[in-house]
């Protein structure tokens, strides 16, 4: 389990850093070519610091933006009626070595739970109320150590940053289609240029693929602190994607970007009816092609239910 949780940490920051070298290296050698190197220079660092200034204020301010959203409560430290519910979140914060995160009510009509953080808003979680109708407390205790285990990995962090480079590409494609002056050279920007935007596309398929990794390692996060971890996650797991896809199926409208989306516990665009049980043995019996998930910020849940599976086996 220790050596899952390596490598997925490491490929996921592998493929952060590929990405940003590649990209890197494309953009610089089709400015140099178009420009020359003294301005291809000054371009990039232009580019790169609109884009690094704009990323900076969504990232500062999203938490504030996400609360009007999903129409966040805070859960106030003395407040009777949760305290169950912030002692789980005290006592898994401690065990994962990180300091508790503010918790909050989404009054929002799908059950779900996100972690979410800035250094202006400090790090949150907020659970949806239906979550508390569907789940029994130990299930809930399985995804607050899954959102908790976000947090603990910084991957709030890490999509922001790598998100930069689909952008930062699609800008210098967008900047070369005006920037030539000749009829040849302006063909071969507009091709060069189609080809950055088809490039920042892919990429854009790789961060969702480097985002499936952090949640399986979010996962693995809650059979570690989670009592009964495994077990319960997977049950939780199929009771959110069931009732997303039954009484909650027209509210799924509800989230809001890709980046939110990211940072959902389940992916809602994901339905499933019927008995949890049956949902369950037949996820554990289900083969998943890695064409079925490319387009989605979350591993398909038979993966998920899979490899926890897996781990409730070897821990037993």
């Amino acid at each position: 389990m220790d050596l899952l949780s390596a490598k997925l940490r490491v490929a996921s920051l592998l493929g952060g850093i590929a990405i940003a070298v590649v990209a890197a290296a494309i953009i610089i050698t089709v400015i140099q070519y178009f420009f020359g190197t003294g301005f291809s220079l000054f371009m990039l660092s232009l580019i790169l610091l609109f884009i690094l200034v704009v990323d900076v204020i969504q990232w500062l301010f999203s938490p504030y933006l996400i609360g009007l959203a999903y129409r966040l409560t805070p859960v106030p430290e003395n407040d009777v009626n949760y305290s169950w519910l912030l002692e789980i979140v005290q006592r898994i914060s401690s065990q994962s070595g990180i300091r508790p995160p503010k918790i909050y009510i989404a009054e929002v009509g799908f059950p779900n739970a996100f972690a979410y953080s800035s250094p202006i808003a400090g790090r949150r979680v907020a659970i949806t109320r239906p979550l508390f109708t569907i789940l029994n407390r130990e299930e809930l205790e399985a995804v607050l150590a899954h959102e908790l285990g976000h947090l603990k990995h910084r991957d709030v962090e890490l999509l922001f940053a790598i998100g930069l480079i689909p952008s930062l590409i699609f800008y210098v494609a967008y900047g070369l289609i005006f920037s030539s002056h000749n009829r040849q050279q302006s063909g071969y920007a507009f091709i060069i240029a189609l080809a950055l935007m088809i490039l920042s596309f892919v990429f854009n398929l790789v961060i969702l693929g480097i985002n499936r990794m952090r949640e399986t390692y979010a996962d693995i996060n809650a059979t570690l602190y989670a009592s009964e971890g495994a077990t319960n996650l997977q049950t939780a797991l199929a009771k959110i994607v069931s009732y997303s896809g039954t009484r909650f199926r027209r509210r799924k409208t509800e989230a809001t970007n890709n980046i939110t989306s990211m940072l959902l516990f389940s992916d809602i665009n994901t339905e499933a009816d019927g008995d949890i049980s049956a949902l369950l043995e037949k996820w554990r019996g289900m083969k998943v092609s890695f064409l079925h998930s490319i387009f989605s910020s979350h591993p398909h849940p038979a993966k998920r239910i899979q490899m926890l599976e897996n781990i409730r086996r070897r821990t037993n």
